[in-house]
């Protein structure tokens, strides 16, 4: 039968003992709009976090191979021909990810460059036949009306494609799951509805949710497609594990970081970087083949639009803004400023970082009322935006057109750099030749090279305002939305500032210094390093600005970094997702395991009674149970493994029952395929589903065959940041910790990623908040708060 019992703890101290036993391993990071959401958990974290715009139930993931009986058995069983089946499916499925993320990564640019260009064109037309007021009106209308279409398919259909979703793909590669993150509706909102919300002219980018897109894609076809609406494909079936999908997400938002910015190795190193939280050389190879093939995709789909057949999107190769200067040369004095930009550029990323924190927190606040408020917050949104955009240009003088340019002036009936607006012939007006294009037209504006007149610098710093701030509350409304383009897009008017008041001073003209200027704002907001310079090199088509690049991502890094964390770790611990960092807080080697371990735990016998089990499923929510031999099976109590929850519900639907207390062996195995052990297939069976008589109550079932009998384990003595390394490294869901002296119970007590997390352990042991074992961060005086 069940039993229950207590931990015991060294010295005979017990800590603190949380509101719920620590075998909740769904449960996530406190926040105080989750913790109204679910005002039943007695506990200080939650078992839902906000998903895009909604509130969804989480689940970790375990990415260890569960070594039973049968899988040994069955993997036994496996010839040659079907290992070579395994390893070739892996190839072949990056092959289609990448397919299919590149043509999807194309089909979005061309769709964004033609709504909003043929957008842009009609009000141009309007302005140059004198009708400005309603010129106005057809732009902001235009704006509102494919912002209300992307809210409205965001906010019935999908919610969980809100957001960039980052931070989504993120925690699921770090174990964390949330239904429909990857689902076929999902993957549709999140095309269509960025389409739509970037060519409504919102200050956000198509990159977040282009990982997001690519992620989709990998996950459905690990999955074999949608089971929810009957599109599968039994051949695509093949990996039954959390760790094969895990890897072929991380490929997946590889590519769609590569199809986002045509950077195929930046796409590899963001994934690496930033994304795993698990690599291995496997892993590289596949997300290098299934970025080359993203590449080869868009660089033979860009070779059709040569022909002119792809209406306004524009022409060229993979580099999209190229600044290559061949005879570019550094002198020692253009260092200081270059230095000047990168530790200012940290500091404007802390503070963007800091300002999105306490927005998104207001706007979770108005999102939580319902589908009404979203949209209307979107709405809202989208008429400031629109009123600034068409506004503020008429702040900026008009300037003469040069008489060097290469392209005509002013710009009418296109995409340029010089666009007339509301200035006579002959002139141009530089503000609206930033706002009355696309983002990606605005940063190969501000890039250009050669044009140190043409922006004046009032201009520039009222552009910098409004791009940082409009970035700011366009992120979190009811659409998919990326950062990392409102970044590049800020940072490149930040750099080009840097440039007009340093340019006399310094060899490098204003579009170096834009350059620069997005590396030191996406270096002190995201606080990647490696992969943010390859990016931004492949993005520019300039290895000359290799060793300043990489000085300012440094500097703005170490900067940004003494002052809060990266934009993503805020928002998954805004949305409540119990995310594990690379590191261990140093107060955590203070603690034991034993420390945090608090109980009751359940065990299951070897041989259990039916009865039990449906007692135990019906009345817990624990995934993992510690399976335990007693006298006569064994000489003392020992530990046998450890069992699933999915395992033995596969168990109870298929009756594999005994009539007496008798092993089953390897007869158990008769009755079971290998796909009734596949993880994650459907998340939709519950014991509650389960009909079983009086008489099948009374049965056993022997759960030795099916139990991972060799478990990571730990002694209760173990150091707790030497636990959270393990626990992290291996990507487990259960680590059992085992008593020190024999003699005992055998096991103690499981730990789980809720045990690890800092909420938990600052709520048992409270002074540690205040130990000086802690990460040095400036904060702001106690009196000083922003929002």
């Amino acid at each position: 039968m069940s039993i229950l019992i207590s931990p015991a703890l060294p010295n005979g101290s017990s800590p603190p003992a949380p509101a719920s036993s620590t075998e909740a391993d769904e449960e996530s990071l406190s926040h105080p709009l989750l913790n109204r959401l679910n005002p039943s958990a007695s506990n200080n974290t939650s078992r839902v976090a906000i998903v895009g715009s909604s509130v969804c139930p989480i689940e970790s993931l375990d990415y260890e191979i569960m070594e039973n009986d049968y899988f040994k058995q069955d993997w036994r069983r496996g010839e040659k021909i079907q290992i070579l089946q395994y390893i070739s499916m892996k190839w072949m499925m990056c092959f289609f990810i990448g397919l299919l993320v590149g043509l999807v990564g194309f089909c979005n640019n061309l769709a964004v460059e033609n709504i909003a260009g043929m957008k842009f064109v009609v009000t141009s037309n309007m302005m140059l036949a004198g009708r400005y007021t309603m010129a106005f009106l057809v732009f902001a209308s235009s704006n509102f009306g494919l912002t209300l279409f992307a809210g409205l398919i965001t906010a019935f259909i999908a919610p969980e494609a809100a957001g960039s979703g980052i931070p989504e793909v993120k925690a699921y590669l770090n174990g964390v799951d949330a239904p429909a993150i990857f689902s076929l509706r999902t993957l549709f909102v999140k095309i269509v509805g960025s389409i739509s919300a970037v060519s409504g002219s919102l200050v956000i980018g198509k990159a977040g949710p282009m990982v997001h897109t690519g992620a989709c894609i990998a996950a459905l076809m690990g999955e074999g497609g949608s089971k929810k609406y009957g599109l599968t494909w039994k051949w695509l079936k093949y990996f039954k594990n959390d760790r094969d999908r895990r890897d072929l997400v991380t490929c997946g938002s590889a590519a769609g970081m590569a199809a986002a910015f045509r950077a195929p190795v930046g796409g590899v190193l963001f994934a690496l970087e930033e994304m795993a939280s698990w690599w291995r050389s496997t892993l590289l190879w596949r997300a290098f083949f299934t970025t080359a093939v993203v590449a080869i995709v868009l660089r033979a789909l860009i070779d059709v639009c040569l022909s002119g057949k792809c209406g306004l999107f524009g022409k060229g190769g993979l580099i999209m803004f190229d600044v290559t200067s061949a005879n570019i040369a550094y002198r020692i004095w253009d260092v200081p400023p270059v230095l000047l930009l990168a530790v200012i550029g940290g500091i404007w990323g802390s503070l963007y970082n800091l300002l999105q924190d306490r927005v998104l927190r207001i706007y979770n606040g108005i999102n939580i009322r319902g589908a009404a408020y979203k949209i209307v917050l979107a709405l809202t949104v989208s008429i400031f935006t629109s009123c600034l955009l068409f506004g503020l240009p008429w702040l900026a003088p008009c300037r003469p057109c040069p008489s060097d340019t290469s392209e005509p002036c002013p710009t009418i009936g296109r995409n340029g750099n010089y666009k007339k607006f509301q200035c006579p012939p002959g002139h141009y007006n530089d503000l609206a030749s930033l706002f009355f294009n696309t983002n990606d037209d605005a940063i190969k504006n501000l890039f250009s090279k050669n044009t140190d007149d043409e922006f004046h610098l009032l201009s520039m710093l009222i552009f910098f305002i409004t791009c940082f701030c409009l970035s700011i509350f366009s992120y979190g409304i009811v659409a998919p939305a990326g950062l990392f383009v409102p970044v590049i897009v800020t940072g490149a008017a930040y750099g080009r500032l840097i440039g007009m008041m340093f340019g006399s001073q310094s060899t490098l003209n204003h579009g170096l210094f834009a350059v620069l200027g997005s590396a030191s704002l996406l270096g002190g907001s995201m606080r990647m390093t490696v992969s943010l310079c390859v990016i931004i090199l492949e993005l520019t088509n300039d290895l000359l600005l290799l060793p300043l690049m990489m000085l300012v991502l440094l500097i703005s890094k170490t900067v940004a970094d003494a002052f809060n964390g990266n934009i993503y770790d805020l928002i998954m611990r805004l949305k409540g997702f119990p995310y594990l960092e690379r590191h261990a807080e140093p107060y955590l080697r203070q603690l034991s395991v034993s420390d945090v371990v608090t109980g009751p735990l359940q065990l299951f016998n070897g041989i259990e009674k039916v009865g039990n089990i449906i007692h135990v499923l019906k009345n817990t929510e624990h995934n993992g149970f510690p399976v335990v031999d007693e006298p006569p099976l064994s000489a003392a109590p020992i530990l046998f493994g450890l069992v699933l929850r999915t395992h033995l519900l596969t168990l109870l639907k298929k009756k594999a029952f005994l009539q007496n207390l008798v092993p089953a062996g390897y007869n158990a195995f008769n009755q079971f395929s290998a796909d009734d052990f596949a993880k994650g297939l459907d998340h939709r069976d519950t014991v509650e589903n389960i009909q079983l008589t009086d008489e099948e109550l009374d049965m056993f079932i022997d759960l030795h065959p099916f139990c991972n009998t060799s478990p990571f384990t730990v002694v209760e003595t173990m150091s707790l940041a030497k636990a959270l390394i393990l626990f992290r490294e291996v990507g487990l869901r259960h680590l059992l910790v085992i008593p020190k002296v024999s003699g005992r119970v055998p096991v103690v007590g499981i730990l789980t990623r809720h045990d690890f997390m800092p909420e938990h352990v600052l709520s048992l042991y409270p002074s540690l908040a205040k130990s000086k074992w802690k990460r040095l961060r400036f904060k702001l005086p106690g009196g000083v708060k922003i929002f």
